[in-house]
């Protein structure tokens, strides 16, 4: 396969995951609002509108008393909004930046003990575990193909540097 070709798809999956953080950083600033709707979508819903109605009614009360613990999702949200920015680096050189994309792929790996051994201390109930850990089974998928990729680029040789190859 060609050098650019590699690169276009690196790239593309790197968008896939700034696009991810991007997205999931920006919707935790709105979380109570979003609740509340969510609550209202899924209301009748069994297992999951219990639930949902749960989370958004605690989230109403806990703002409306103590505000300032919003400030922790507010920082959770910038979180994941600077780790998107972080892709850029193998966005514009993978190979120099391979380790950013070993990174992420710790970070996926990380949500998985993470869901599982925080959820019950917390009272998540397991499905919702197991929602919050597809994101780590979600978005390590994109990381491993582009390490396959830079993987293949470097044992070419390419010393690609932000330029496309003639």
């Amino acid at each position: 396969m060609k050098e650019s070709e590699l690169l276009k798809r690196i790239r593309v999956m790197m968008v896939i995951i700034m696009i991810g953080l991007f997205i999931s950083g920006v919707t935790a600033f709105p979380l109570e609002t979003e609740l509340v709707w969510l609550s209202g979508l899924f209301g009748d819903m069994p297992i999951i509108g219990p639930w949902l109605h749960k989370i958004s009614e605690a989230l109403v009360q806990t703002n409306g008393t103590y505000p300032f613990l919003a400030y922790g999702t507010d920082w959770l949200a910038f979180a994941h909004i600077i780790l998107a920015v972080l892709f850029i680096g193998p966005y514009i050189d993978p190979v120099k930046n391979k380790w950013v994309i070993q990174f992420g792929i710790i970070a996926c790996l990380g949500v998985l003990p993470l869901a599982l051994l925080a959820g019950p201390i917390r009272g998540i109930p397991f499905y919702w575990q197991l929602i919050d850990s597809s994101f780590g089974v979600l978005g390590i998928i994109p990381l491993l193909f582009a390490l396959k990729w830079v993987r293949y680029l470097e044992s070419e040789g390419s010393r690609y540097s932000g330029r496309e190859s003639q």
